[in-house]
């Protein structure tokens, strides 16, 4: 019997996101200052008001201050009727010094020997249902709101847009976990209450108006992005019983932090794989990667995405997990949910992935490039599923000043192991 599936998505306006993203943008700094540093920044953003709070080890200063401002900024947060802008928020900073219990199980005489930031289990996943392994639910909500996001920014249409969003596709899967149909978008975006028409008339924004233009000029666009968009989007509007959902409340003005306070770390499932898989309950955006919440999660994405790219399962489930000080994992686990292309058990090609993947947290650090400044982007659109790329990115300096460095993004999605995953299963 066919079933129906949902994910949702929220754009980088959105007050979960703001937090993510302010929390990432100071730990890329840091790390570009002083890449051996530990950080645990916490973020909080509400009406008019900024709260940076955490652990940091680190010599060198950063204006967290300006690193806020700035981040808030490019999102969009520019106009005092937000009630939240970039230029006069209010910005506390409660940042201190790590734990010297916790650093002591960390920091050792040699790399090899650095133990696990904490406990925990995190987990990875990779599905062949799409060409970026990721589940198509989350990946077409992601494409809504960056979508949304874009036309925004580009401010040629939808001149109403504001810059908080949500997106959520619930589609119809058939007994082989094979999508069938899109049954249901839902779309909820901040907009302004007035739009200039062309005629240069007032115009008062409605659920209406939002709809027509979603299906006049986002939806047409997010069909470009693969074969498998055009298809499932034109035939979803093409079917007169599918439920497309636009601001189902009927107004959207007051949003973002103004509307609902954000904190860092509160969209865990937006930012993994969108409810398919597992996860281990780990935030990521503000952590350093000697914290395993986040390299170890980015480690199992790797391996599982490398598996699956390989042909030994159709669908792949990685579990790690560590004890605080300890340099292995505790426990390796790999569910294939017996999609599996190899004469072997689960614990055999779990068994197997052990040989071929050191996951202490030193070499998953070494093997993804950790150290580097790469984490403000993963803070909005998700973490997984995104495109390996080198770029320039700029910070500030002990003074203020800014300074350029080229930065690899999304290391653990490269299909660089894919060969050796082949060899090493006789595939």
């Amino acid at each position: 019997m066919n079933y129906l599936f949902t994910s949702e998505s929220v754009s980088e306006g959105h007050p979960d996101k703001v937090s993510d993203q302010i929390s990432d943008a100071i730990l890329d700094n840091i790390l570009a200052l002083d890449e051996n540093a530990h950080v645990a920044c916490e973020t909080m953003c509400t009406t008019g008001q900024v709260v940076v709070a955490g652990e940091v080890t680190c010599e060198h200063y950063v204006d967290v201050q300006q690193i806020a401002r700035n981040t808030i900024s490019k999102i969009g947060y520019t106009k005092a009727e937000y009630k939240f802008e970039a230029e006069s928020c209010g910005i506390l900073t409660a940042l201190h010094a790590q734990s010297p219990d916790i650093n002591m199980g960390v920091s050792r005489a040699t790399e090899e020997e650095q133990g696990a930031g904490d406990q925990g289990m995190m987990f990875g996943y990779a599905t062949d249902e799409t060409d970026n392994y990721m589940p198509l639910t989350l990946d077409l909500a992601h494409t809504l709101v960056y979508t949304l996001a874009r036309i925004r920014k580009e401010g040629e249409q939808m001149l109403y847009l504001r810059p908080d969003s949500k997106s959520q596709v619930t589609m119809e899967y058939n007994e082989q976990n094979e999508p069938v149909r899109i049954d249901t978008i839902v779309l909820s975006t901040q907009h302004d209450e007035q739009v200039l028409s062309d005629q240069g008339q007032s115009t008062t924004v409605t659920p209406e108006l939002i709809k027509r233009d979603v299906i006049e000029i986002l939806l047409p666009r997010v069909a470009t992005r693969d074969s498998r968009y055009t298809k499932l989007l034109h035939d979803f509007l093409a079917n007169p019983e599918a439920k497309l959902l636009v601001n189902p409340t009927g107004k959207f003005v007051v949003g973002g932090p103004h509307g609902d306070t954000g904190l860092t770390g509160r969209k865990i499932i937006v930012d993994t794989y969108g409810g398919r898989g597992a996860h281990g309950g780990g935030a990521f955006s503000g952590k350093d990667p000697s914290k395993v919440d986040r390299s170890a999660a980015y480690a199992a994405r790797w391996i599982a995405k490398n598996l699956v790219a390989a042909g030994v399962a159709r669908e792949v489930l990685v579990q790690v997990s560590y004890a605080i000080g300890v340099a292995r994992p505790v426990s390796l686990y790999v569910q294939t949910y017996g999609t599996a292309k190899v004469a072997m058990t689960d614990a055999e090609i779990a068994k197997k992935v052990g040989e071929l993947f050191d996951l202490s947290p030193a070499a998953i650090c070494r093997a993804l490039k950790l150290k580097q400044p790469m984490y403000e982007e993963t803070a909005r659109y998700g973490h997984m599923g995104r495109t390996p790329e080198v770029v320039e990115k700029t910070f500030l300096d002990e003074n203020g000043k800014p300074f350029t460095r080229k930065v690899e993004l999304f290391t653990w999605e490269k299909l660089d192991r894919v060969e050796d995953v082949k060899r090493a299963f006789g595939l």
